[in-house]
């Protein structure tokens, strides 16, 4: 089972005094991919969603469409 870790969780982490700085950068980037994943899994969602549910979130076919074909790396 993979056992996912929160931003909130890496920042703490990565504020710590005591850490080498190659846990820190190892951090860093274990956030990065963190965020790219949750980026990824709420594009590919959006690209799911009906006519009826866009309307929910106020978003047209067309944004969502537009949101979802973004690279992962952009926000």
């Amino acid at each position: 089972m993979t056992r996912l870790i929160s931003q909130p969780s890496l920042a703490l982490l990565a504020a710590s005094p005591r850490l080498p700085v190659l846990a820190v950068v190892a951090l860093r980037f274990a956030g990065a991919v963190t965020q790219w994943d949750q980026r990824q899994r709420s594009r590919r969602a959006l690209a799911g969603l009906d006519d009826h549910m866009l309307k929910d979130v106020g978003l047209t076919h067309a944004q969502a469409r537009k949101e979802a074909k973004r690279p992962f790396w952009l926000s």
